[in-house]
């Protein structure tokens, strides 16, 4: 039993591809008579087997040896490609996360798009998006996990483009793929320069080439940058961080699992890097800098946004930020116990604010109120997700950031501080929005919201008991730090901020008319934070502008030097041969003295430039010239 589980782990990912597979005959309007449902429920039954399937093998691989499967993909005289699949506690366990996620992000959507017309493409893609975060998940060879990431990239963009009837969402799913092809290109040089120097693409082989490698500073500095481009547009990072928040134009249940699993995805392939980019002391301060202005900025973004999905949104790149400073300061294990607590706390908000969205009709939580009298569960949800994202004993993020802080109190301590200032922020953006959408009094959206039905609140439910459960997980794993080991002064700083958050949070009353201040300074702040720091605009007049700049300069000069210089050689011909006809005089005598005068002529200038001129006699040269 033990070696058909392990023989057959390579096959994780299939299930999700064979759930998609399953589905096209519905998704391609082949099935017309059953509806879409029967396509929704195979995709359902194959991620339920593929959890099924990778909890069996994480109770053989729990505590045991790492083991690796090579599967030769190609082969040509000299050239072998080949991928190594890692059978570990940790890749194992991300796909546990990821099936997990994805069945109960599916059950959802059974109930989020009961009424949409194309549900069954939903779930089509829905696979095809959880084979490729289950590849990366056990992908043991860089190659690979670049593949993978590709294949997500495209995932995205389908799903962020689900409606795409709707001006936005196209807008926004275009914006999404082209922002990530950025950092794709160039970890793909980054890729390419390392299977070169190191001979291959396997992280096993990459590691042992990182010991003895001897690179120049400007090799090392090129090389980390190459490679860490990549992640900082997956993680939705300063300054490629504006498609996870366009990318909320898509269906809720994908947003699920987006701000969850498919960010993670870009930090998990950074944690495997780590001991590459540790060559470039450049790639590391990069690291410490870029998510240290994510993080402080995405969470003051997040304070002024109005959208639902939007301020939680902001708030995953503040903490995939966070993940960046831990990847900056080589603490792997750190970064991931951070992407497991935030992942699963993200999801059950974003299941909340999706049930919000479907009884109020409406994104816009200056339009809410009162729901928490009418949509216990919903409430009660959000409540739960919100706690386990701040430093709320004994959830999750509490022992993540604990376990952080104490690492760091006597080497860095100003990391304690960005954590301190995102906690709060956080913790008072979470209080703002339950203020605003489930305390006070109902709306006109909201007084006749219900409970949503129960294929919405099953997951929901569920994913709530999780969220309430990870300090037990953790303690199973022997994760959680022992109390003689707290730093009590951290513990009180990171409590105290997360107390302070939800106190301003909840004792400032955000009425709609503070919306536009009078006072300018505060005016200009609103606005700074309510467009991102304006950073879509800054593309315009930088990056676009100069494409633009570019592309007229080009359109000219093909018009007036390539096109004019053409033009002028088909007028020149014309005009010569309009002045030829007049010429002809129908001599034929003329005619071929013309000819004969013509050749001696170009003859004589060969000659000349040839220097032939020069072996004639001398009085007969003169007399030529005479």
């Amino acid at each position: 039993m033990n070696q058909l589980l392990f023989s057959t782990t390579w096959g994780l990912p299939l299930y999700g591809l064979v759930g998609a597979l399953l589905t096209l005959p519905w998704a391609l309007g082949l099935v017309k008579r059953t509806g879409p449902r029967p396509a929704a429920y195979l995709n359902i039954l194959t991620t339920a087997v593929a959890l099924t399937h990778s909890l069996l093998v994480f109770k053989e691989v729990e505590g045991n040896e790492p083991q690796s499967f090579i599967i030769n993909w190609f082969s040509c005289r000299d050239l072998n490609l080949s991928f190594e699949l890692d059978i570990s506690s940790v890749g194992i366990g991300a796909t546990i996360l990821i099936a997990g996620l994805s069945l109960l992000a599916q059950i959802y959507a059974l109930g989020y798009l009961e009424k949409d017309w194309a549900t069954a493409r939903f779930f089509a893609l829905m696979g095809f998006f959880e084979a490729a975060l289950t590849a990366l998940a056990i992908s043991d060879s860089l190659l690979l996990s670049y593949m993978v990431l590709e294949v997500l990239t495209l995932s995205t963009y389908l799903l962020v483009g689900f409606w795409y009837a709707q001006p936005l969402v196209v807008t926004a799913a275009r914006d999404a793929f082209l922002t990530k092809r950025v950092g794709d290109l160039l970890l793909l040089m980054g890729v390419v320069t390392i299977g070169t120097m190191a001979g291959s693409w396997d992280f096993s082989d990459l590691y042992e080439w990182a010991k003895t490698a001897e690179l120049s500073p400007l090799t090392s500095s090129l090389l980390g940058l190459a490679l860490i481009a990549g992640p900082i547009g997956k993680c939705a990072q300063f300054p490629l961080n504006l498609w996870l928040d366009e990318a909320m134009e898509g269906p809720n249940p994908a947003s699920v699992l987006r701000n969850s699993l498919v960010v993670a995805g870009g930090a998990y392939v950074l944690y495997k890097l780590e001991p590459i980019i540790a060559l470039s002391p450049v790639a590391l301060d990069t690291l410490l800098v870029i998510g240290t202005v994510t993080a402080v900025g995405a969470s003051l973004v997040s304070i002024a946004q109005i959208d639902i999905k939007r301020t939680l949104s902001h708030s995953t790149s503040a903490y995939m930020g966070l993940v960046f400073v831990a990847a900056g300061m080589e603490q792997g294990g750190v970064a991931l116990l951070l992407l497991f607590t935030h992942g699963i706390a993200k999801a059950l908000l974003f299941m909340s604010a999706g049930s919000v969205i479907y009884t109020t009709h409406t994104q816009d939580i200056t339009e809410m109120g009162g729901l928490w009298s009418r949509m216990p569960a919903t409430t009660t949800a959000f409540i739960v997700g919100s706690a386990g994202m701040v430093t709320l004993l004994p959830l999750g993020s509490f022992w993540a950031m604990l376990s952080w802080a104490d690492g760091f109190v006597l080497t860095s301590p100003w990391v304690i501080g960005i954590l301190i200032i995102v906690n709060g922020l956080t913790a008072l953006n979470l209080t703002r929005v339950f203020r605003l959408a489930f305390w006070g009094e109902p709306q006109q959206k909201t007084r006749r919201s219900p409970e949503v039905h129960w294929p919405m609140a099953l997951p929901m439910v569920s994913l709530t008991i999780m969220t309430l459960l990870v300090p037990m997980m953790l303690q199973q794993w022997n994760l959680l730090p022992t109390w003689d080991s707290i730093n009590w002064y951290v513990l009180a700083a990171l409590v105290s901020s997360s107390l302070l958050g939800v106190i301003i949070g909840s004792t400032i009353y955000l009425h709609k008319a503070w919306s536009r201040s009078r006072v300018l300074t505060w005016r200009f702040i609103q606005d700074l934070l309510g467009y991102d720091f304006y950073i879509d605009r800054i593309y315009r007049v930088t990056l676009v502008g100069a494409v633009a700049a570019l592309s007229k300069i080009s359109a000219w000069s093909d018009r007036y030097l390539v096109d004019g210089f053409v033009n002028l050689v088909g007028f020149a011909a014309i005009f010569s041969g309009q002045g030829l006809k007049y010429s002809i005089s129908g001599r034929s005598q003329g005619y071929l003295l013309t000819i004969i005068f013509g050749v001696g002529l170009i003859g004589f200038f060969i000659s000349w430039s040839l220097g032939l001129l020069s072996n004639l006699p001398t009085d007969f040269r003169f007399w030529i010239l005479d």
